[in-house]
């Protein structure tokens, strides 16, 4: 049998994976899209027995967003998390109905206010700069060239409120800075840089900090000249946010700094070390600083009579955990419970205000919620290819989880009150944009981390398959294998006949055998054997 009559072997083929069509995404659009409308619903008929006049109205504006924000995802980030935006369109939900729950209480006051709808103007603003986001920014990865450009930007942005005529001191925090009528805070914006800046760093000096340096009391310490520089922006970011009394974001930015220093280095020695330095610096603060010392009296006598009546006193937080005692396992119901007998409900006790109505059983459900979106963030930062993406979708999930136990622990008085807001819930417009930036980020992230590689891994073919042809068809591979796929040609030369000579050719001489020439030295194939050449 001739060579060019033995039958090819059969081709590994690949197809092309098919494109998503992100079906799971819209019907968890349609179940978070039904909760925040039904709660809404259901706020209105409790409290005032029918539905507001701009209802329809403003349901159609919500929907709209989340339905722009899908068709953008299928079409611009086609292969990026499909739970990620109806989970945090849930919650956004559940807080917009809360803080219209709040409003119709104070209708009944002195002082009505319509937060609801300026809510929801800035959730439309914030989900659109989240998707502008996925729009221009095709690759998470040019992010990195502007490393130090994202360290000016946080530092500027921290130091912004100490700029005259632009920084304003509201509730004794001098953290606001004045643009026309709106008042924003900047530190909300400058966690994003400082991400950005940690993660392009670290990702660069990732090998000297975890192994250069030395060993004090056994723990590995890197270099000072390679920790040097995000140490110091780090230190500035501090002072500038305790002299601008921001305890809150202080504690945000450290958290951030130790993470992501310990998912660089993959040192458990950062924890310890972060732990204590936390607890020196909260004990000095609480001795240096008198806003940080009445932060620590409220924390620890809030029920005591004299630091109840003090101004400031612990009168908010302790109304905020008799609310929570009210609400009990399954709460009071939507409109039923009186939160507005706590000041600021809407922003920094919205938690307490949505577990007086809720119950325990509502407060589970939105911490697992939010534990849904952070685990959704970590493994985007564990499937994403190249290190500074992982860095970058680690630390902003981290920063999440981590302003989540502040606020809560602070509501529920397990550390003291810093001024945090629930993302996502609480009323404000600051911390909404900030967050649905980051939301954007991950799922620009996650399209990458998600997306099939164009090159094949280890051991795979890659598509198109490897077409093995003879000598013959070499030089017309289109004869052996008609079709439009790509094709590798693998050519596999047919040896040189075997001289005549015994069949058995022996090594006579002292020379070592040479190995290419034994394996030319056949015998010819018997009548009607294949040929073992081809």
């Amino acid at each position: 049998m001739s060579a060019s009559a033995v039958a090819a072997p059969p081709r590994a083929t690949t197809s092309a994976p098919a494109r998503p069509r992100r079906g799971a995404e819209l019907m968890l659009l349609v179940v978070a899209l039904a909760v925040g409308i039904g709660a809404y619903a259901l706020v209105s008929i409790r409290v005032v027995d029918s539905l507001p006049a701009d209802f329809w109205a403003q349901v159609t504006g919500f929907v709209a967003v989340a339905v722009v924000a899908h068709l953008v995802l299928r079409f611009r980030a086609p292969y990026a998390d499909q739970v990620i935006l109806p989970v945090t369109l849930g919650l956004n939900g559940i807080g917009l109905a809360m803080i219209y729950r709040l409003d119709l209480a104070s209708q009944k006051g002195l002082k009505p206010h319509d937060l609801a709808g300026r809510q929801l103007e800035w959730t439309a603003i914030a989900v659109l700069a989240a998707l502008a986001v996925v729009w221009f920014l095709r690759d998470h990865r040019a992010l990195r060239r502007y490393t130090y450009i994202a360290m000016l930007v946080g530092l500027g942005l921290v130091m912004l409120p100490l700029i005259p005529h632009v920084g304003r001191t509201i509730n004794g925090a001098h953290i606001w800075v004045a643009i026309g009528p709106l008042s924003l805070q900047p530190a909300e914006l400058a966690k994003i840089a400082f991400a950005i800046f940690f993660a392009g760093y670290l990702v660069t000096h990732q090998e000297t900090l975890a192994v250069a340096g030395p060993k004090v009391l056994g723990l590995q310490l890197p270099r000072l000249r390679d920790l040097g520089p995000i140490l110091v922006v780090w230190a500035v970011s501090i002072v500038v946010l305790v002299a601008e009394t921001d305890l809150g974001t202080s504690l945000l930015f450290f958290g951030l700094f130790v993470a992501m220093l310990y998912i660089a280095t993959q040192r458990v020695s950062w924890v310890f070390i972060g732990l204590v330095l936390m607890g020196v610096g909260a004990g000095f603060a609480a001795t240096a600083f008198p806003h940080v010392q009445v932060r620590f009296q409220i924390w620890l006598h809030a029920f005591d009579t004299d630091v109840f009546n003090g101004s400031p006193g612990s009168g908010q937080l302790v109304r905020g955990l008799y609310g929570l005692a009210n609400g009990g396992l399954f709460g009071t119901g939507w409109g039923n419970g009186y939160p507005s007998l706590v000041s600021y409900a809407f922003s920094d006790f919205i938690y307490t205000s949505l577990g007086e109505e809720l119950g325990l059983t509502g407060m589970l459900a939105i911490l697992l919620l939010y534990l849904i979106l952070v685990q959704r963030g970590l493994r985007t930062a564990i499937g994403v290819r190249d290190g500074f993406g992982k860095l970058l979708a680690a630390g902003l999930a981290f920063t999440m989880a981590w302003q989540l136990f502040v606020v809560v622990g602070g509501v529920t008085r397990l550390i003291p009150l810093t001024g945090l807001t629930m993302p996502f819930v609480a009323q404000g417009g600051s911390s909404l944009l900030a967050n649905w930036l980051v939301v954007g980020l991950l799922l620009r992230i996650s399209d990458s981390a998600r997306r099939p590689s164009a090159a094949p891994e280890r051991g795979s073919v890659a598509p198109g398959g490897i077409h093995v042809a003879p000598e013959q068809d070499a030089a017309d591979p289109g004869a052996a294998r008609a079709t439009d796929e790509p094709t590798v040609v693998v050519t596999r030369p047919t040896p040189p006949p075997a001289p005549p000579g015994p069949s058995d050719a022996r090594h006579t001489t002292d020379d070592p055998p040479d190995e290419s020439a034994r394996s030319t030295v056949k015998r010819p194939p018997a009548p009607g054997e294949e040929d073992p050449r081809a």
